[in-house]
């Protein structure tokens, strides 16, 4: 994928791609801030400003939707542990005017962050959260999940969306500091993919940006290592069937082992051929529901199975087969078909990213991951790698490594007035 990248004197790093495939230009910018950012006591802060930042800067007093929407563009952002990113696609017409929203909110958005802005996006989180997630069947399972696994101190301890607590406690000024922090183009990376010339890119991008003060240095955050310590927790929950979540520490982004995790977690659960899949779903009949990922992130990863109980089944009979499943992958690695069938999907899930311009996981969004995360926006090539250079053996190892049955955390969901379901030893365990 060819690219231009470039780094303004207020240390943003603008990255273009031309296509003139179609008439479309793609818009993406990333922070390099997270719920990882945080403190305990003050979460939800990232995930708040995602909503806050659609209200516009001083300059667009109708808010961020409505003049994109208007010139035919679509929009959307989203946060995670590590990053906030935001993305417009539209006609190729609309790339100065997505920029110049773009620069309007980084660099004009407290000005016009009044506490009636602050107040009402506070409580459309608050309500997404319990919608989401309080109010969801499982929905706190993984609130539970991650409480459990991190130590105290981790930054990965608390959910991205936040705890209710710690969002009515923020005061504005609070609100505003974090965004003096965190969102400037000293900690920004912006992406222009499609149908426009590099050169006028380049110098919208300057004509928009350059004023804007790069913002003070942000310092690394740093985390205690995730001890894989044998665990049982029982939550009850408004849910019909109990769900087991197994669950260990891993390895992060990028990082030895990562990739074949990610592979063991495809061929032991994602399809019908799959061996987890196939003994407890098709041939056992014990689970209704089966999911397993390798959620690598910057500062550590996490590796989780999750199985959802046939009628009449127990969380016991999940757990003795999946811990059969992994044994057995321990001491004698994928079969061949196995390790092919999965490294062929993981090339196809790369090469399908490629083929959308914007959006979440297009072109545009994985140059700038790339370059906030490897530093330079050409780590494709070598991110598909790991998977291609993945051996019988070197899966074999990793799960051997990281997926021992007994150092995993369990967490049993189970319906309320029903915690005998629970794996036994469980102790109960609450959520922020």
């Amino acid at each position: 994928m060819q690219f231009t990248k470039t780094t303004l004197s207020n240390g943003l790093d603008v990255i273009v791609h031309e296509d003139h495939n179609a008439p479309l230009v793609a818009v993406n910018l990333w922070y390099h801030v997270g719920s990882k950012n945080e403190s305990e006591g003050r979460t939800g802060l990232a995930h708040l400003f995602e909503h806050l930042m659609f209200e516009g800067g001083i300059h667009q007093p109708r808010g961020y939707f409505e003049p994109l929407q208007e010139a035919g563009a679509s929009l959307n952002g989203s946060t995670s542990t590590d990053r906030t990113n935001y993305w417009e696609v539209g006609p190729a017409s609309t790339a100065e005017l997505s920029l110049w929203m773009e620069a309007d909110r980084m660099g004009w958005l407290l000005p016009a962050l009044t506490e009636a802005r602050f107040n009402t996006q506070r409580d459309v989180v608050l309500h997404e959260r319990r919608q989401s997630y309080e109010n969801r069947p499982y929905g706190l399972a993984q609130f539970a999940v991650a409480e459990a696994l991190f130590p105290k101190g981790h930054p990965y301890r608390w959910p991205t969306i936040g705890s209710p607590d710690d969002l009515r406690a923020t005061s504005l000024d609070e609100i505003r500091d974090f965004f003096s922090r965190f969102y400037h183009p000293g900690n920004a990376s912006l992406a222009v993919a499609g149908d426009i010339e590099t050169a006028r890119a380049i110098d919208l991008v300057h004509k928009m940006f350059d004023e804007i003060p790069a913002g003070p240095a942000v310092v690394q955050v740093e985390a205690p290592p995730v001890p894989a310590i044998g665990r049982r927790l029982v939550l009850a929950d408004r849910v019909e069937l109990p769900r087991l979540y197994l669950v260990w520490p891993s390895p992060a982004l990028f990082e030895a082992e990562d990739a074949e995790l990610d592979l063991a977690a495809d061929l032991l659960a994602n399809g019908r051929t799959a061996r987890l899949y196939r003994r407890l779903v098709h041939e056992q009949r014990i689970a209704t529901e089966l999911a397993a990922a390798q959620s690598s992130r910057e500062l550590a990863g996490m590796f989780q199975i999750l199985a959802t109980a046939a009628p009449g089944r127990t969380l016991v009979e999940l757990e003795q087969a999946i811990s059969e499943a992994l044994v057995e992958l321990s001491a004698k690695g994928p079969t061949q078909a196995e390790l092919e069938r999965s490294r062929v999907q993981a090339e196809a899930a790369f090469t399908y990213r490629l083929r959308t311009l914007g959006g979440f996981g297009g072109r545009a969004d994985q140059l700038n991951a790339y370059n906030i995360y490897r530093g330079t926006p050409d780590a494709f090539g070598a991110d598909l790698q790991r998977y291609l250079d993945a051996s019988a053996d070197s899966l074999r190892a990793a799960a051997a490594r990281w997926l021992d049955p007994a150092r995993s955390l369990a967490l049993s969901v189970v319906p309320i007035g029903q915690e005998s379901l629970a794996l036994p030893g469980s102790e109960p365990c609450q959520t922020s």
